[in-house]
């Protein structure tokens, strides 16, 4: 996922606090045996297994629950959230993968479509088209984050008890983090 559209979901904005972006850690990773498609008509991907292609990706570690509870409400029914092994790239290469140096193995849940082969294009889902072309709906605010926000509110607010990255104890962090800087810019 693109990360302004991770920090989006999890934090209500593209352009998260530092003290927020500094609470998930994002590395590129690949995921072999598995391909990624456009779904028909949309602007988003999905993600199959296909035992001799591979998706570049990002690794994303640092997640709260509330956190994977509004990702699970952003991507729906039509995605599992399942284990996966991916490998984390120390070197990146070009977009077609030439170049990637993979390092390490990493357990970690991904969302998987489910809801049929019948709704995906052919070939490719072209992650370039989609930064330079589409993303901008994806990070500003709009309507297509209600269901997420929604969702949240209805639960009684933040599912990890005010420990989220949008629950009232980090609220109480920022505000201090925000009086240190304020303090010392005086």
């Amino acid at each position: 996922m693109e990360p302004q559209v991770l920090y989006r979901v999890c934090y209500g904005s593209a352009t998260p606090t530092s003290f927020q972006k500094s609470l998930l850690g994002i590395r590129p990773a690949v995921l072999h045996r598995h391909c990624r498609h456009r779904v028909l008509g949309r602007d988003y991907p999905a993600i199959i297994p296909s035992p001799s292609d591979s998706v570049r990706g990002t690794y994303v570690h640092g997640l709260t629950d509330g956190d994977i509870f509004r990702l699970d409400i952003f991507e729906g029914n039509e995605y599992e959230r399942r284990k996966v092994t991916i490998r984390i790239l120390e070197v990146e290469g070009d977009e077609d993968g030439k170049g990637n140096l993979e390092g390490g193995e990493v357990e970690v849940d991904t969302y998987i479509w489910i809801a049929g082969e019948d709704e995906l294009e052919e070939g490719e889902w072209d992650f370039g088209e989609f930064r330079r072309e589409k993303m901008q709906r994806w990070i500003a605010s709009s309507d297509q984050y209600n269901d997420v926000d929604e969702a949240v509110e209805a639960r009684g607010g933040d599912p990890t008890g005010g420990r989220g990255a949008n629950g009232n104890i980090t609220g109480q962090l920022n505000r201090e983090e925000e009086k240190k800087v304020m303090g010392s810019a005086v």
